[in-house]
């Protein structure tokens, strides 16, 4: 068991000290929520807001700034995640995963000490985006950075179960970088991260405001659940239960792992 532990920690330490050296992964990591946060949050604030009795009224009580803070962290989150599960691919381009295929630990271990390497990778990069929260004027406590770290922790590891399930299945790193981008861009934006739709509004007032088959995506997607959470946490605000959004969560999590792992181990049978 001790021989287990200690190739899941070098599996773990090599990928996260990769990570660590290469200083374009760490610059993406602080400019992709500086733009979004930055440029887009400030340049769309004016536009969500609503004139009622001649009182300005925000879509939702907070600014919009505010509002997808925690869709930023969720975005880099899935990024880094798909940044480090390149790693999977490289490690086939240059022979480790042969190395790996015929070394004395278990599939299991091998993929676990990836899986974690990606959710560290992850969980990092989305702490980075907390130290923009004096810029949306957040004040963000103890309790909440530690709450937050562990709903972003356990985020980042379902998305590094799901991105090396698509390492898996691409033979190079363009074919990843378009596959990541085809599946990751379109489940973030038909997620509530970026256009809110209106809590206090029931299912069928929605359908009628919006069309019906975005409401649909928009209730079918993970993400919606998992940054809601985060909003949450970030801001006090919320569209679902915190007891919902921990389900999908972790049913998430638990589906993607096991994507992983039969992917995984085809792979390693190849």
């Amino acid at each position: 068991m001790i021989a287990i532990l200690q190739a899941i920690h070098a599996i773990w330490q090599r990928d996260v000290h990769k990570f660590l050296r290469d200083r374009s992964q760490l610059v993406g990591s602080i400019s992709r929520p500086l733009l979004w946060v930055v440029i887009m949050g400030i340049g769309l604030n004016p536009y969500f807001r609503a004139e009622t009795f001649g009182q300005v009224r925000f879509a939702v009580p907070y600014t919009y700034l505010q509002f997808i803070f925690p869709g930023v962290i969720a975005l880099n989150v899935m990024f880094g995640a798909m940044q480090a599960a390149t790693s999977v691919i490289a490690d086939r381009e240059y022979g480790f995963a042969q190395m790996l295929g015929t070394s004395p630990p278990p599939r299991w271990a091998i993929l676990l000490g990836k899986v974690l390497g990606g959710t560290t990778i992850a969980t990092f990069q989305g702490m980075i985006v907390l130290l923009l929260s004096p810029t949306v004027d957040l004040q963000i406590g103890l309790a909440q950075a530690l709450l937050g770290l562990c709903a972003i922790a356990a985020f980042a590891f379902a998305m590094s179960c799901f991105a090396i399930y698509l390492a898996t299945r691409t033979t190079s790193f363009e074919g990843f970088g378009l596959f990541s981008n085809a599946v990751i861009l379109p489940i973030y934006f038909t997620s509530n991260a970026m256009f809110p739709i209106d809590p206090a509004i029931g299912a069928a007032q929605a359908r009628a405001i919006f069309p019906e088959w975005l409401v649909l995506m928009v209730e079918m997607n993970p993400v919606t659940y998992i940054t809601d959470l985060f909003r949450g946490v970030f801001i006090g605000f919320q569209s679902y239960t915190t007891a919902g959004s921990v389900w999908v969560l972790v049913i998430a999590s638990a589906f993607f792992f096991t994507l992983a792992w039969r992917r995984f181990l085809r792979a390693q049978q190849v």
